[in-house]
């Protein structure tokens, strides 16, 4: 019989993640937000500690604790932006947290996070915005200095910006606008990677379900600086022989791309090379015996805390999977389906010698 998984504390969990601002570097709100969840779960034998980095390290005794040990990876953190400059006209230039477009923002709101508590909200937008002022509108390259955030606030000059306590170095949080619709798509900024933290939460919850240990001690790291490259370049246990990775991005569909939004992705291959063979193929052979959709993709703009690890000199077999994401790093969206097909292999994997 299949697991039980349940897809409404699923997606709950999910949309409370999602609206908790992480971008990378303020993982002081989603951290303690898994923890909680984690806790609340009451698996026997679940421990965590906190690396020095700031990720959450959840570890859970398997069945024969003489087998080698397996890591699960996921990020909690995201794309934002932080304060490069208070303009004279009282607007900020930003530079960019992680990488994406320009344009995939525009128009976007969001919240300044300032150093002494306060937030204030604001629009991201072309500095000639309006088809009504400029002839630049439909034409104007889109980048750093291009952009501006729109205040809502009274202030047209530097010095009322500072006013308000809006610094250089503050956060800046991208709206997710998170939406579940009825035909079961899940659309929000930032389900990169906070599908992949909720797949690894269904995981765990559907081993309470089930009342069954993993078949291996393993241990769930959450990475809190991914999109910066350097996330699990230190933190995995080195008891671990073998690193699942649960990452969104890994997932993307759109041209020559193989992955779509509704069946579990298992990379090859991206930017760092290829991952590990035999894990790869033992995860195709647990999807074909559990009945779990799944396409094999390769990633040519990618990379994961799985090769920042391996590129760290970390000693361990990696595998990357995640839910199948369309328009990654912009407006995003997935299906339910796909997210099943995730936890479903997690499962899988972790209840398997």
């Amino acid at each position: 019989m299949p697991v039980e998984i349940d897809m409404s504390a699923v997606t709950a969990f999910l949309t409370r993640l999602l609206n908790t601002p992480s971008p990378t570097g303020y993982h002081h709100e989603a951290i303690p937000l898994v923890e909680e969840a984690l806790e609340a779960l009451g698996l026997d034998g679940l421990t965590w500690r906190h690396t020095v980095k700031g990720a959450l390290v959840a570890t859970l005794p398997g069945a024969d604790p003489t087998l080698p040990h397996r890591a699960v990876a996921a990020h909690v953190d995201t794309l934002g932006a932080m304060v490069r400059e208070i303009k004279s006209n009282g607007r900020l230039l930003l530079t960019q947290i992680g990488g994406y477009a320009w344009q995939s923002v525009e128009g976007e709101n969001v919240t300044i996070l300032t150093e002494g508590g306060a937030r204030f909200r604001g629009t991201i937008q072309a500095v000639h915005p309006s088809v009504h002022t400029s002839h630049e509108v439909r034409d104007a390259k889109r980048d750093d200095e291009a952009m501006e955030v729109r205040i809502d606030a009274r202030t047209a000059k530097k010095e009322e910006t500072e006013a308000l306590g809006i610094a250089v170095g503050d956060f800046v949080v991208l709206d997710p606008r998170v939406e579940v619709t009825e035909t079961g798509y899940i659309k929000s900024r930032h389900l990169d990677d906070k599908a992949g933290v909720a797949a690894v939460y269904g995981a765990l919850l559907a081993l309470r379900a089930e009342g069954r240990p993993p078949a291996r001690t393993s241990h769930f790291f959450m990475s809190n600086y991914e999109e910066v490259g350097h996330g699990a370049s230190v933190g995995i246990p080195p008891e671990a022989q073998e690193l699942i990775v649960v990452d969104m991005a890994a997932s993307t569909t759109g041209e020559h791309q193989n992955s779509d939004e509704y069946t579990v992705g298992i990379c090859a291959k991206d930017s760092s090379g290829p991952y590990d063979l035999e894990l790869r193929r033992r995860l195709t052979a647990l999807c074909r015996a559990e009945s779990i959709p799944y396409r094999i993709d390769t990633y040519p703009y990618y990379g994961s805390d799985g090769s920042a690890y391996l590129r760290a000199g970390g000693e361990v077999c990696v595998g990357v999977i995640g839910p199948g994401v369309d328009a990654s790093h912009g407006y995003e969206r997935t299906h339910t389906e796909s997210l099943e097909a995730t936890i479903r292999l997690l499962v899988a994997y972790l209840l398997a010698e």
